[in-house]
């Protein structure tokens, strides 16, 4: 074989539809009759600890994770193809195969964050040295960044000017189409075997049956989903109203799981709202579907200009808060033991489901930081962990923003988790489905168990500091206490 072959290295990209990689390899392979080699390397650093010691990637995660390499290894298979699967560490594996393959050329999405930079960054000095192109596309956003009307070191520390500055002349590009038919590959080639959770180091994840949504990775189960929630159930029209729910499937698209592994892109679910909007109507809920996928596009752009920082304990903003490392009550927060029902239905949710909604997010991660004063990397870490639609930007940029340390920071606000709890689960239906023991209270007052009397206790079978505990904080007097802590250090 001559050296002029493709690898196509997968990452966080998993998808045949509007992947650049893949449309640029199939036109030079038609062109040149190259191999195309699609890879996917299971990277074993990603399946370690994280510094707070939780798994890195969980079994929700690595679970959805395998399901999107196996779907994208079968559309692959249906398009005359395969997808060549390692283990190990990618700096090693995609040289190695590079030389067995005589391929002159990795093509990948780029990243924006520390790991995958620095993996980028070696990977490149390895294929200098072999005489291999390592050429890099961008595919991870609604925007490109040659798009945007400045350049990303003039990204506006706050969303609002970015959006306004984005909105005022938006270019998105159209998607890139599949490739109908690739190149075979030689049958020479050990494709091999896409591992198991066992082979990960990792336990399946048990079923939970309060569990009302359920995801399954790749591409096909990702389309399908923006099928149904636009066109078959014409949810879209409702987004805007019904986005803040906890409890329902489709209160809100639920497209993130498969936008954070690139299963599907938000360049597509554009197309497809653009499309809606003719077809059908366009309303204010059409438009806050875009917005979302601005904020997430913010979120991208944010890290690849402030890099690091985006970690640091001290934030986008660096601001020197002693944050405590408290893990007795950060434990109870884990477990959904704190006492405050909506923070404990969300993480009950999270740790059996490794989903949970952004308005659970935003309650849980206030609590957190600014109830309890505890570092809010434990908490990003719990969510790397967990959250099956993990991904590094939006995750540490929400932690950031939650914090009070993000660059779109205002000040300590924090969330007054029992009206949150009536504005966006006026019924008590969500605590009551993740929370069974506070089943029997009466909807008006779920929300605070501790202000029932012995003698309802009695009457509701509920027995405070026994079936539910009392709450670990005062809602205000924590928040007013930590106030003080951060203004004296703003």
């Amino acid at each position: 074989m001559s050296k002029q072959n493709i690898l196509v290295w997968f990452r966080n990209d998993l998808r045949s539809q509007d992947c650049e990689t893949l449309y640029r390899a199939a036109q030079i392979a038609q062109q040149t009759g190259a191999q195309i080699l699609p890879c996917y390397c299971f990277d074993l650093a990603q399946f370690g600890q994280t510094s707070f010691g939780f798994a890195k990637t969980g079994a929700f995660r690595a679970k959805f994770l395998i399901e999107s390499v196996a779907n994208l290894r079968e559309g692959l298979r249906s398009q005359n193809s395969d997808l060549i699967v390692r283990i190990g560490d990618p700096a090693e594996i995609l040289p190695e195969l590079c030389e067995q393959l005589a391929v002159g050329a990795i093509y990948y999405h780029a990243e924006v964050t520390t790991e995958e930079k620095t993996l980028e960054r070696k990977l490149s000095s390895i294929c200098k040295q072999q005489n291999i192109n390592f050429t890099s596309f961008w595919g991870s956003t609604l925007i490109h960044p040659d798009d945007l009307p400045f350049a990303i070191a003039k990204l506006p520390e706050l969303f609002t000017h970015f959006r306004k500055q984005v909105e005022a002349n938006l270019a998105i590009r159209p998607p890139f189409p599949a490739p109908k038919n690739l190149p075979a590959l030689p049958k020479t080639i050990d494709i091999g075997e896409i591992p198991t959770l066992a082979q990960l180091n990792l336990q399946s994840p048990e079923f939970c049956d309060r569990t009302i949504t359920q995801f399954i990775g790749g591409e096909t189960a990702g389309l399908e989903r923006v099928n149904y929630y636009l066109w078959q159930s014409d949810r879209l029209q409702v987004y805007k109203q019904t986005r803040n729910g906890m409890l329902h499937t489709d209160d809100s698209s639920k497209f993130s799981p498969w936008l954070a592994l690139g299963c599907i892109s938000p360049r597509s679910i554009y197309a497809q709202v653009k499309q809606y909007e003719s077809d059908r109507l366009a309303n204010d809920s059409t438009y806050w579907l875009i917005f979302e996928l601005l904020w997430r596009d913010y979120f991208r752009f944010v890290a690849a200009k402030h890099g690091d920082k985006l970690f640091y304990r001290t934030g986008l903003r660096g601001m020197n808060i002693p944050w405590k490392q408290d893990w007795q009550r950060f434990e109870l927060w884990r477990l959904g033991k704190t006492g405050f029902p909506l923070v404990d239905a969300n993480m009950r949710e999270l740790a059996a489901t490794g989903f949970m909604s952004n308005r659970g997010r935003q309650n849980v991660a206030s609590f957190l930081a600014k109830n309890l004063g505890i570092d809010w990397r434990m908490g990003a870490e719990w969510f790397e962990s967990l959250l099956i639609d993990y991904d590094p930007c939006s995750n540490w940029g929400n932690w950031n923003y939650t914090a009070g340390i993000g660059n779109d920071a205002r000040g300590f606000r924090f969330f007054n988790i029992n009206k949150q709890a009536q504005d966006y689960d006026p019924l008590g239906e969500y605590v009551k489905h993740w929370l069974p023991e506070l089943a029997p209270i009466p909807t008006s007052k779920v929300h605070q168990p501790w202000k029932l009397l012995p003698i309802e206790q009695k009457r509701f079978q509920i027995q405070l500091g026994v079936t539910y505990p009392h709450p670990v904080v005062d809602l205000f007097a924590s928040a007013k206490s930590n106030e003080a802590i951060y203004n004296a250090n703003e």
